[in-house]
């Protein structure tokens, strides 16, 4: 069973909008009387596919022992990995979700960014850039132009198709999260965002 890297939390940008809801800290000492019929067996979920698939459960962070902000981190941790496989597929096949993001990014903040700062923004390698800007622009996602200031560097910038094809994701992801807004209500999540734009501007700010 694979615990999430805590990190996790404020690595991807559109984890702000899903529910972090604990339950009341457990007793251990009353759960250990308890019948055995009343206990509820972990609910597991397969994330991922062949070598690659790891097991995740939803009770990970529950233990009645550890600190509270890790409870609440490593459930968002979770939820990231679920929200992750869920994402891609509701991307696919026009976008995978690190190309997504990267779009996000521009379409929140505007302007140009070379691939070293995008790279750090996002919390990847140079390299994983490079790659992910280079098919965005072959899409004419994204344009690329020489940098100014550095003969070697390049500056990026979102494309008119860019903002359509991220909206257009947007959208997709409307429909395919539809099902979370019968289990959370508006209110729920409104009541959320403070606190999970707090945590991601705190993780922002001391990286």
């Amino acid at each position: 069973m694979v615990t999430p890297p805590i990190v996790a939390a404020a690595a991807v940008g559109w984890l702000n909008v899903l529910p972090v809801m604990l339950p009341p800290m457990a007793d251990s000492s009353s759960s250990e009387k308890a019948p055995l019929a009343r206990r509820r067996a972990p609910r597991t979920s397969l994330v991922g596919s062949g070598d690659s698939a790891v097991q995740v459960s939803s009770d990970d962070a529950l233990g009645a022992d550890d600190p509270l902000a890790f409870q609440v981190l490593n459930e968002i941790g979770i939820i990231e990995q679920l929200a992750s496989h869920r994402a891609d597929r509701l991307l696919a096949p026009a976008l995978n979700l690190p190309q997504f993001t990267v779009l996000n990014h521009f379409a929140r903040l505007g302007g140009e960014r070379s691939l070293s700062q995008l790279a750090v923004n996002m919390q990847v390698t140079k390299g994983a850039m490079t790659n992910t800007v280079a098919r965005l622009a072959a899409k004419g996602l994204l344009a690329v132009k020489p940098d100014p200031n550095d003969g070697r560097g390049k500056l990026v910038s979102l494309t008119d198709s860019g903002r359509l094809a991220r909206d257009k994701a947007v959208g997709q992801f409307a429909v395919g999260l539809a099902p979370v807004t019968r289990a959370v209500s508006a209110q729920e999540f409104a009541q959320l965002m403070p606190v999970l734009r707090k945590l991601r501007e705190w993780f922002d700010g001391n990286r």
